[in-house]
């Protein structure tokens, strides 16, 4: 079975009372891997503790981390964490860390060209070293998995519009998708629309939008799939989203009904939404109880 990689930032985020691990590319696999999938991360971290705790915490949940580089000059990244009331989070995220700088070599794009899956989202491109390191695994990967993930003010059009030109399957928020889609010229209003405006203007196989608490909807080539969303008090929305789109891949590639995959994700990022920090341990039988 091939490895699902991502690309991108590992990281700490930071809450007012606590420190956990985080990135959305760490959120990601760390959920990959308990669907037992092989699970990679391309990344680095600094010569410091965080980083040496980082790398142990992805050792100890069996998770490759021969491709995280450990770097001299830059320090282990960190994000500042808010939340509102309601458990919806703001980010303050350092800059430069270690993560900005992902060197490429050849094992890292041999890694690539041989693996099944690559997810990889905008926030990497910040800085021209890891940009540029992506832009070139992006040449060789198999099944591309863009997930949007805008962090202001590091992202700009041109630099979306190579990425998703680039990808098998894209993800975004609807804020995410209003907004790119205005950028590029639509008219339209209705998310449905904009999806498809998107669809065509790119070659992605895929296109799903979350929506929050009312679920998302996925596009797969012409045909629309509908999850209205799961009822539960929030706690923090922190990898709700990685959860959900690492539940929603790992259910597409093993040949799961497309409405079926995509309500067992919006489960699984509920759940999340409803537990603290990025990574909660969810059972299926909690999957089981929600969907009822």
């Amino acid at each position: 079975m091939g490895y699902f990689i991502c690309f991108g930032e590992v990281l700490w985020d930071v809450f007012p009372n606590e420190i956990k691990i985080g990135g959305a590319p760490l959120n990601v696999a760390f959920r990959l891997k308990t669907f037992n999938n092989n699970v990679a991360i391309i990344s680095a971290v600094g010569k410091d503790v965080l980083g040496e705790k980082l790398i142990q915490y992805l050792n100890d949940n069996l998770i490759n981390t021969e491709f995280i580089q450990k770097l001299d000059d830059f320090q282990t990244g960190q994000v500042n964490v808010c939340l509102d009331k309601d458990g919806s989070a703001t980010y303050e995220i350092q800059h430069p860390v270690a993560w900005d700088h992902i060197q490429m070599n050849k094992e890292v794009l041999a890694q690539v060209e041989r693996s099944r899956v690559f997810v990889f989202g905008s926030l990497a491109c910040r800085n021209s070293v890891s940009k540029s390191t992506l832009f070139e695994l992006l040449k060789v990967a198999n099944f591309k998995v863009f997930d949007v993930n805008l962090r202001p003010p590091y992202f700009s059009q041109e630099i979306l519009s190579e990425l998703m030109s680039r990808a098998t399957f894209i993800k975004f928020n609807e804020e995410e998708l209003e907004l790119i889609a205005k950028d590029l010229g639509s008219k339209f209003t209705l998310v449905e629309d904009n999806m498809t405006f998107i669809s065509n203007s790119y070659d992605a196989k895929y296109i799903c939008v979350t929506r929050g608490g009312d679920g998302a909807i996925l596009l797969i080539e012409e045909d629309f799939y509908y999850n209205s969303g799961y009822k539960i008090i929030v706690k923090d929305t922190v990898g709700a989203g990685d959860s959900f789109l690492a539940t929603l891949i790992n259910n597409l590639l093993s040949d799961m009904e497309p409405q079926t995959a995509l309500d067992h994700a919006c489960a699984f990022g509920t759940l999340v939404a409803g537990s603290d920090g990025a990574n909660p341990v969810i059972l299926e039988s909690d999957i089981i109880d929600l969907m009822k």
